[in-house]
């Protein structure tokens, strides 16, 4: 009976191929959503300005409490 078990080699090489597209695709897409939550951010600022100024001296407590 033949050997049933495939050639792995193209496999790999198209996996690798595919893995770098995805790389490429994966950081466009993180981009695309890491404008998206800025400008959301910046939207929930104008329309919440008191919510936004509690956030922006929370912060700023944290980072004054926070150890290097």
């Amino acid at each position: 009976m033949p050997d049933r078990e495939p050639n792995r080699e193209p496999a790999r090489e198209d996996r690798e191929q595919k893995s770098s597209e995805t790389e490429a695709e994966r950081r466009r897409r993180r981009a695309v959503f890491l404008r998206e939550l800025t400008e959301a951010r910046e939207l929930r600022d104008r329309v919440q300005p008191r919510r936004a100024k509690t956030a922006r001296l929370r912060h700023a407590m944290r980072m004054r409490t926070f150890r290097w």
